[in-house]
């Protein structure tokens, strides 16, 4: 990585989750956090965390157990971490980025690591009260007070594997627990029909119920406006308080779509071999909102580290 502006150049990153923080390591490693001003806007309201064991909140980990982040580190490197305040716009021809808090930062390079969204059917009332995503540990710490409080049936559409796991973590919140997938088996991606056979055999024997081969057409809400239902593609109703959604996740390219950047036909921000946006030298894209020189976007955390390692 190359910056020319400035008696000190910047880098802005946006976007501080996996991918995020190990590329703030790689700076550090190169020593590059010694030469440069590095710059870290954090949507969420808490840095660094790992989200691949997220589900271990549900069997007795902390968020703090989860957290990636040393603020040592952090502050051992002159990082400026802001944490809550996630990127709003990009002046590309300016070179600057414009915070939520309204704090304006110029940059001689932009990373953006702004990750994915979870993918919500279009569905009637998918914003209802007791209709969540599993994504984020906000998202869970909302689901356990809701399953806690208000819901003694709750059903997860989709069943891949986070799907599952969120199945797993409502039972263990002592709710009856459904899946509904709109493929004929679970985890179709993963396995063949006679590994969604077994795989049928194993998460019935755990005390969830499953629905495969029907989508989702509604959700119910009372007059107060909270779940009472799902009306399913076969005609039948699903009675259940609450509903998580769990259908896969989507490039989180909207900043970059704003500001003009080139994105795949299916989502994704464009970049090349170096992790450069093919629109502009001076922005990379790393992690799950980057469509990859090879034409795909890497779901996986291995892939956005070594992407981090290349743009750093």
């Amino acid at each position: 990585m190359t910056a020319t502006l400035g008696a000190t150049p910047t880098i802005v990153l946006v976007g501080h989750g996996m991918v995020g923080q190990r590329f703030l390591e790689a700076l550090a490693e190169r020593g590059l956090t010694a030469t440069h001003r590095v710059v870290v806007l954090c949507e969420e309201p808490r840095p660094a965390y790992d989200r691949v064991a997220l589900t271990s909140y549900f069997s007795g980990k902390t968020p703090e157990d989860l957290s990636m982040t040393d603020m040592a580190f952090i502050e051992e490197h002159g990082i400026e971490l802001y944490i809550g305040d996630p990127a709003e716009t990009v002046d590309r021809d300016a070179r600057k980025v414009t915070a939520r808090s309204g704090q304006v930062f110029e940059y001689d390079v932009l990373v953006l690591a702004t990750g994915s969204y979870p993918f919500v059917p279009p569905v009637p009332n998918k914003d209802a009260t007791g209709c969540f995503v599993y994504r984020t540990i906000e998202d869970l710490l909302a689901i356990e007070e809701y399953a806690k409080t208000r819901a003694r049936v709750g059903a997860v559409v989709g069943g891949g594997l986070l799907g599952l796991e969120a199945a797993g973590a409502l039972k263990g919140l002592g709710i009856e627990s459904h899946i509904v997938e709109f493929a004929p088996r679970l985890m179709p991606v993963q396995v063949d029909d006679g590994g969604g056979a077994a795989l049928l055999r194993t998460i019935e024997e755990m005390g969830l119920s499953v629905h495969t081969g029907v989508g989702t057409q509604e959700i119910v809400v009372g007059e107060d406006g909270a779940v009472t239902g799902m009306k399913l593609s076969d005609g039948s109703e699903l009675a259940t308080d609450m509903v998580v959604f769990s259908a896969g996740v989507r490039p989180r390219d909207q900043l970059a779509r704003d500001c003009g950047l080139t994105v795949g036909e299916r989502g994704g921000i464009t970049v090349d071999e170096q992790c450069r946006t093919v629109s502009d030298p001076h922005v990379f894209a790393i992690g799950e909102c980057a469509l990859a020189a090879d034409g795909r976007v890497y779901g996986l955390v291995a892939p956005g580290y070594e992407q981090a390692e290349t743009a750093a």
